[in-house]
């Protein structure tokens, strides 16, 4: 008798209708993150783990793949599992989101469990637990840094304080710190007459242009905290060209994005600084403000990582109008127009290698200046390609992974080297860094030179 001729035994029953149904408990009831969708989602290709550019200089790290989806299930299935230390040799530079074909969220579940490994299991007194916070909240530091910028220059480029500070803190003397200004944007921006000055200035512009001198046009500004304490041209830069547009510009209060606290697991210290920051923009996306960022790292901390990571009223409505400052004019001006119709000379008229940063992309901003560049008359441009830079933040200051941050940054820099200009151009101040510390070459943000070609 054939397979096909046997008598089967299957005898099915009466379908379930619910009344008797006791749904299976799979996870306990718990307030942590449900990522069981993300992970379930995960089907282990692996694509994450060929895109980690700290897994591509080295062997002994798990990989996204592991740190994300597969330790969420060890977690969830054994009582005392804990978060493995690997998970602090991540640098955060979220290539794996972008990377995945099922959209798992993996810097989300990077995010969480580095959290509750800082949290719960990192040693309070370590060295590396506190210079790991003194890193992540460089604000702190900036701040009164501030205060006495030239004696503060000294001192943390000071070579024996230098030393002192890698044998006791773990931060390494490889590297010059950046110098901080004689004036952090904010005072400029006060002594310049804040808000009232710049609607003068605004509605100035609109008559200039022929538009409505009271037409709503207006934006908060989230400079961060390099634009403020290090880098102040480029905050001036970014309010100038938006008033060359007709955009009032607010400077709300503010703290730190977030970014470095994320990175190191700080998130207690993350929350409270997302409290401020949403609690300022939420107020005024209310009053018809968007909110726009200078640094790319801002603007996906608040754009993605709030809405991932806390809940805070009105951080959807923040996350949904916040807004990268280069790519809120593409939006709404004729930017590429106006840059084909310009030109530059004197100080930028130069040929510019650009790196996008990792955080650019994950925003699809990867090709943003150089498309509008490229037309721009007295300058080039050119991509250095898709290499991570490496420094990742805080990631490269640490003494233990600055070998390993220059090791990923070796292809950014053989393609800065091979470029025609010997200038470079990024959107992040930790990649203007890492860039100009691997090839000595000054460092520029696309605002500066939007400034130099648009601003009369």
């Amino acid at each position: 008798m054939s397979d096909a001729e046997s008598p089967t035994e299957f005898d099915p029953t009466a379908p379930n209708t619910g009344e008797d149904f006791e749904p299976v408990d799979v996870f306990p009831d718990s307030d942590d993150f449900d990522l069981r969708p993300g992970a379930d989602s995960c089907y282990k290709c692996s694509t994450c783990d060929t895109n980690c550019p700290v897994a591509e200089v080295d062997d002994e790290f798990p990989g996204p793949k592991f740190q994300g989806p597969e330790q969420w299930r060890l977690k969830q299935n054994e009582d005392d599992y804990t978060i493995d230390d690997s998970i602090t040799d991540c640098s955060n530079c979220m290539r794996c989101d972008n990377a995945c074909p099922s959209g798992v969220p993996l810097s989300q579940m990077h995010n969480t469990a580095r959290g509750e490994y800082v949290s719960e299991q990192m040693d309070k007194l370590s060295v590396e637990y506190v210079r790991n916070r003194i890193l992540a909240n460089y604000r702190t530091s900036a701040t009164i840094a501030s205060k006495v910028p030239r004696l503060a220059n000294f001192a943390m480029n000071f070579g024996p304080a230098r030393w002192v500070m890698e044998k006791t803190l773990g931060v390494t003397s490889e590297r010059e710190f950046p110098a901080f200004a004689k004036q952090t944007f904010r005072e400029w921006w006060s002594s310049r007459g804040g808000a009232a000055a710049s609607k003068e200035n605004a509605q100035q512009a609109r008559e200039r242009r022929g538009q409505d001198r009271d037409a709503d046009k207006k934006v908060a500004y989230f400079h961060g905290c390099y634009s403020n304490y290090n880098t102040p041209e480029v905050g001036k830069a970014m309010v100038r060209v938006f008033e060359e547009y007709g955009y009032e510009v607010v400077v709300p209060e503010q703290r730190c994005s977030g970014t470095p606290m994320f990175a190191n697991g700080m998130l207690d210290d993350a929350r409270r600084g997302a409290e401020v920051n949403v609690s300022s923009m939420a107020d005024l996306i209310e009053q018809g403000y968007d909110a726009i960022a200078s640094c790319t790292s801002c603007s996906m901390a608040l754009r993605q990582e709030y809405p991932e990571l806390f809940d805070i009223d009105g951080i959807d409505e923040v996350a949904a109008n916040t807004f990268e400052s280069v790519e809120y004019l593409r939006i709404h001006e004729d930017l590429k127009g106006d840059l084909r119709a310009a030109d530059v000379e004197g100080d930028l008229a130069r040929e510019f290698a650009y790196h996008a940063p990792c955080h650019a992309r994950n925003q699809g901003l990867e090709r943003q200046s150089v498309e509008l560049f490229r037309d721009l008359e007295g300058v080039g441009i050119e991509d250095v390609g898709e290499s991570c830079s490496g420094i990742s933040g805080t990631y490269g200051w640490k003494a233990e992974k600055y070998e390993k941050s220059m090791k990923i940054g070796d292809e950014m820099f053989d393609h800065m080297d091979d470029a025609s200009g010997d200038t470079g151009m990024t959107e992040c101040p930790t990649c203007a860094m890492q860039m100009e510390h691997g090839t000595g070459y000054d460092i520029r943000h696309p605002l500066e030179l939007l400034e130099a070609a648009l601003v009369e």
